[in-house]
C-alpha cells in the first residue's frame, strides 16, 4: 500500500522535507544567537553607561583600536577644540530620522594630543557640495564628556567610504584618516559628545543607544523550530491521504459494475 512512496513525485518531496528540516533548525538557532547577542549588547551598554567616566586616555592612546568592552564607555576629556580642522560626516540621521550631518571636531588635550569630538547632528546644507552652517564650538578650555566609540569601518557600519568628497567631508569617523589631515598624534576612536549641552540645542546631541528592547530575533527562531516540527507531521498527513485515496479508488474498481436492465421485446 505504501509503494507509492518510491514514485518520483513522492520521492522529490520526501528529500524537500528531508532538506527543509535541518534548515528550519538552522536557521532557528541563527536567530536565538542573534538574541543571545542582543542581550548581551544591552547589558553592556547598560553598564558601560552606569560606569563612572574616566579620562579618554586612560581608554585609548593614538593607533588604539576600541575593543568592544568599552563600547559607550562613558569618558572625559579636557582641552580646546580646534575648529580650523573640523569637518562633517555626511549622510547622518537625527532623532527623528531627517538626514543630515554629524560635526566631527578635534579636541586637543593639554598634551598635544588630538581626540576627535562628535558634536551632534546638524541638518545638511542645501546643496551636497557645500559646507553646512556649523553652530560653533566653545572657545578656550573645555571638558567634554561623552560615550567612547571604535573608529567606523565600511564592514561594520555598511557604509562606503566614498572618494572625492567635498573639502571637510567624510562619510567615516576615522582616527588615522583625521591624523593625516590634522599632523597630530589622534587618540583611537571618538567621543559621542553627552555634555556640556550646547548652546541653543544645537547642534543636536545623539540620543543614547537603545538597550532596552531585545528586537523579535527569539520569536523568530521559536517560528523556525515550529516550522522545522510541522515539515515530517505534514509529510504524514500527506502520506496518509494518498494511502486513503488509493484504497478508495481500490475499492472502487473492485466492485462489480452492476448488469443493465433487460428491455421488453415488443
Amino acid at each position: 500500500m505504501y509503494r507509492f512512496l518510491l514514485s518520483r513525485q513522492w520521492v522529490i518531496l520526501t528529500l524537500v522535507a528531508l532538506v527543509l528540516v535541518p534548515t528550519m533548525i538552522e536557521l532557528g538557532f541563527w536567530q536565538f544567537h542573534r538574541h543571545e547577542h542582543r542581550v548581551a549588547q544591552n547589558a553592556l551598554i547598560a553598564d558601560n553607561l552606569k560606569a563612572k567616566p574616566l579620562p579618554v586616555e586612560e581608554l585609548t592612546s593614538p593607533g588604539h583600536t576600541v575593543p568592544r568592552a568599552d563600547y559607550w564607555r562613558q569618558v572625559t576629556a579636557t582641552g580646546t577644540f580646534d575648529t580650523a580642522h573640523e569637518v562633517v560626516v555626511r549622510r547622518r540621521t537625527s532623532s527623528d530620522d531627517q538626514v543630515g550631518v554629524h560635526i566631527l571636531t578635534p579636541l586637543v588635550l593639554r598634551d598635544g594630543k588630538v581626540v576627535l569630538v562628535n558634536r551632534g547632528w546638524i541638518p545638511a546644507a542645501a546643496d551636497q557640495h557645500s559646507f553646512p552652517q556649523v553652530p560653533p564650538a566653545p572657545k578656550g578650555e573645555v571638558t567634554v564628556t561623552g560615550r567612547l566609540q571604535a573608529d567606523e569601518t565600511t564592514g561594520a557600519s555598511g557604509i562606503k567610504d566614498l572618494k572625492g568628497l567635498p573639502d571637510r567631508q567624510v562619510m567615516l569617523i576615522s582616527s588615522r584618516q583625521q591624523a593625516e589631515l590634522i599632523g597630530r598624534e589622534v587618540l583611537g576612536g571618538y567621543l559621542e559628545q553627552t555634555a556640556p549641552e550646547p548652546a541653543g540645542g544645537t547642534p543636536e546631541l545623539i540620543p543614547e543607544p537603545d538597550h532596552d528592547s531585545i528586537g523579535p530575533h527569539m520569536a523568530y527562531a521559536v517560528q523556525w523550530w515550529l516550522f522545522a516540527a510541522g515539515v515530517p507531521v505534514g509529510w504524514v498527513i500527506l502520506v496518509r491521504r494518498e494511502k486513503r485515496d488509493r484504497a478508495a479508488q481500490t475499492t472502487a474498481s473492485d466492485v462489480p459494475a452492476s448488469p443493465a436492465p433487460a428491455t421488453a421485446e415488443a
